[in-house]
């Protein structure tokens, strides 16, 4: 077999093979939705039936524990009564977020009282993703997540990692009451710059203690060994540019700690890192930087450059005092190298709520 054999062989082995991949995909992806569904009709039937009982705890725990024998008896494992009763609470929260999600209220067992014709809701996540969000009590923070999950291909563990770093309550943070709305109406859009920050950053995938002494180079690599970690944390549209970009104005050598590009709002984000606390002088260097990208490096048809001066410690009327009052362009965050305390974050947006 001669060379342009070999290429035409290997070519069509390509072809078809892709072919067959995604056809393996698209069936596991209609399985896994069929059983989804699946579930969600079993939890409709299983609460008709409750409600035929006077006693409906009582009758509810006997028939979905009969119900359990018969099913696996002749259908095998996968249907337990710990599984029925899930399946049965899927109904339940999700049988009523359907046609008006601002009116969302979790179904409780103390209302399960001649429930109203329900139509199938739009489910497209995993079963293991339902599970995971069944157990989030708060309607707005749940109808978040599952947006985030779906419109960013999120899987199980992504997700987990979003919850546990408090996603939803770091960007309301940085939100006002409108933007805290949309949060759980539509997910997270981008827009305009400040809809791509949070404050903190959460970067516990670095595996730096928070006590721990390191300097900034030793942090910059860090992020760049966990690239794709921090992309994610980072969010919606981020690629990565390059680390220690450098440039020359007036004889004089700068250099940027990360430069990255947000495709969906089209501009350079420049990323420097202070291990200390912020002074002014970081968000000078900053304004400088983002000048110069905004008058050497963009392109006409791009939006203006963001930049970010991400730090351990920073005060925030430093901050306000410094840039300009319609400041849209530079934003100081702080970063955290531990999960964070939700009770924190909680207490955070009480006082932010308080003060408008």
């Amino acid at each position: 077999m001669n060379e342009t054999d070999k290429k035409i062989n290997l070519d069509l082995y390509d072809r078809v093979a892709e072919l067959l991949r995604n056809a393996r995909k698209a069936v596991a992806q209609a399985v896994n939705k069929t059983m989804v569904y699946t579930y969600f009709e079993v939890g409709r039937t299983i609460v008709e039936e409750e409600q035929k009982g006077r006693s409906r705890a009582e009758y509810g725990k006997k028939i979905i524990k009969e119900l359990s024998k018969k099913l696996t008896h002749e259908f095998g494992k996968g249907f337990s009564v710990r599984n029925l009763e899930q399946m049965r609470k899927f109904y339940l929260v999700y049988g009523k977020q359907i046609e008006n999600k601002e009116d969302v209220k979790t179904q409780t067992l103390s209302a399960e009282l001649e429930m109203p014709e329900v139509k199938t809701p739009d489910l497209k996540l995993s079963w293991s993703h339902y599970l995971f969000l069944m157990g989030l009590d708060d309607i707005k923070e749940r109808t978040f997540y599952e947006i985030e999950a779906y419109n960013n291909n999120w899987s199980l563990r992504e997700l987990r990692r979003q919850f546990d770093t408090a996603l939803y309550q770091r960007l309301i943070l940085s939100r006002d009451k409108k933007g805290v709305k949309e949060l759980s109406k539509k997910g997270q859009i981008l827009e305009k710059p400040v809809d791509s920050i949070k404050d903190p950053y959460v970067l516990e995938f670095i595996g730096l203690p928070e006590d721990e002494k390191y300097s900034e180079t030793e942090l910059e690599q860090k992020l760049i060994d966990k690239l794709e970690h921090f992309l994610l944390e980072l969010g919606k549209g981020f690629t990565f540019v390059g680390r220690q970009v450098r440039f020359t104005f007036e004889e004089e050598h700068f250099r940027i700690d990360l430069v990255f590009y947000n495709r969906i709002l089209q501009c350079f984000v420049l990323i420097d890192l202070k291990i200390g606390k912020l002074t002014h002088q970081d968000l000078g260097q900053m304004q400088m930087y983002v000048n110069y990208y905004d008058r050497f490096v963009k392109l006409e048809h791009e939006n203006k450059t963001i930049g970010i001066v991400l730090c351990r410690k920073k005060n925030d009327a430093i901050v306000e005092i410094t840039l300009p009052e319609n400041n849209e362009q530079i934003f100081a965050s702080k970063y955290l190298t531990a999960l964070p305390s939700k009770e924190e974050l909680k207490k955070l947006i009480e006082s932010k709520e308080d003060e408008e």
